[in-house]
C-alpha cells in the first residue's frame, strides 16, 4: 500500500500494480472499512481499479491528521469479510444497427459474430470502477480473444445503452455520448437515473452478466 498526496485536498492510496481480482478485493476492503469510519472532514472516497482516492475538506481536517487515521486503521480492514456482490443481468441486442463495430471486432479477432457473442456473454464481469460519465461501469476482465484496440478517433455519438469493448474491458454507455470503444451491442436497461437515488444501478464491486436477446 502506497500513500501519496493528490492535490491540495486529496490522498491517493495505491494497492497494487495490476488489474486483477486480488487487487480489486483489497481496494474494496479498504474502501468499505474506511467509509464505515465516517471520518470528519472526509468528503468522498472514490475506489478504482487499484486505488482509493480520499477527497477531504482541508478546512476541517489536516492532511497529516488524515494520514494518521489511515495508518491507525492498521490491518483490521484487511481481515474483514466482504459482503456478497450484487449481480445484474443485462439483456443485449448484438450486431447490426445495435453493434456497428461488430464487423471490425470479427475481422480483428478472427471470430465469427456468433463466437464474439458467445465469448462476450460467457463471463461474469466485475465492476472495477464507475466513471467517465455518471453510471458508466468499467467491467472486466474480457476474454483475451476479444482484445481490440480503441477507436483511433472517437466517434461523436453513440446511443444510450451502447455496449462497447476496448482492450480487456467492456462497458455500457449510460447516455448518448461520444465513444472511443468498439460498439458490439445495445441494452435498453437504464443505468443512471438522476431523479431517483441511488441514481446508478451499478456500483463498485457489483457483478454483471450479459444476456443475448
Amino acid at each position: 500500500m502506497v500513500r501519496e498526496r493528490y492535490g491540495e485536498s486529496g490522498i491517493r492510496i495505491v494497492f497494487g500494480d495490476g488489474i486483477d481480482e486480488a487487487t480489486h478485493e483489497t481496494v474494496r476492503r479498504f474502501f468499505l472499512h474506511f467509509r464505515s469510519l465516517r471520518v470528519p472532514g472526509v468528503i468522498d472516497i472514490i475506489p478504482s481499479f487499484r486505488t482509493c482516492l480520499i477527497h477531504f475538506d482541508n478546512g476541517r481536517v489536516r492532511y497529516e491528521e488524515l494520514c494518521e487515521r489511515i495508518d491507525s486503521a492498521g490491518t483490521e480492514w484487511q481481515e474483514m469479510t466482504l459482503p456478497d456482490a450484487r449481480r445484474l443481468e443485462v439483456p443485449v441486442r448484438y450486431g447490426g444497427d445495435y453493434g456497428p463495430d461488430m464487423d471490425f471486432v470479427c475481422s480483428y479477432s478472427g471470430l465469427s459474430p456468433e463466437e464474439v457473442i458467445e465469448v462476450h456473454t460467457a463471463p461474469v464481469y466485475r465492476v472495477y470502477a464507475v466513471g467517465f460519465m455518471p453510471g458508466f461501469p468499467y467491467l472486466g476482465p474480457v476474454d483475451r480473444r476479444l482484445y481490440v484496440p480503441r477507436q483511433a478517433t472517437p466517434v461523436l455519438k453513440v446511443p444510450r445503452g451502447s455496449v462497447g469493448i476496448a482492450q480487456l474491458q467492456t462497458g455500457i454507455y449510460p447516455f448518448e455520448s461520444p465513444a472511443g470503444w468498439r460498439i458490439i451491442g445495445r441494452t435498453m436497461v437504464r443505468l443512471f437515473d438522476p431523479a431517483t437515488p441511488p441514481h446508478s444501478i451499478l456500483s463498485f464491486g457489483d457483478t454483471v452478466r450479459f444476456v443475448r436477446i
